[in-house]
């Protein structure tokens, strides 16, 4: 069962790249996809409940759905990638076993613990 979840996030993943290949973003928009939503972890510095609330916020798939509806409502192209990036980056995360964070620290996720435990 655990590939099949991996084989899905990839596939979101995939997904996110060919939206943004479709809109026509330009290449460094793709460094985004892959790096952008991580700077939430500086939250951290602050402690683990806000590093988590941070992390959270950039890493929650809901998240960049809101962004993308509301950018197509709008017609605004930033909130379609900004929405796009959101989401495959999640994706990307998931696919690695980096899940949604809990209170007790980073390594603690909605996927269980990261790490050896």
């Amino acid at each position: 069962m655990k590939i099949t979840i991996k084989l899905e996030e990839l596939a979101m993943l995939a997904f996110s790249v060919y939206a943004m290949y479709f809109l026509k973003v330009e290449w460094w928009y793709y460094l985004l996809l892959f790096i952008g939503p991580d700077i939430s972890m500086l939250g951290y510095i602050a402690g683990n409940k806000t590093g988590a609330i941070c992390y959270n916020l950039f890493h929650h798939k809901a998240i960049g759905i809101v962004l993308i509806a509301i950018g197509i409502f709008t017609t605004s192209w930033g909130l379609n990638v900004a929405g796009i990036i959101i989401f495959g980056h999640s994706s990307m995360d998931r696919m690695f076993g980096y899940g949604l964070k809990y209170f007790e620290g980073f390594k603690f996720t909605h996927l269980g613990s990261i790490g050896k435990n």
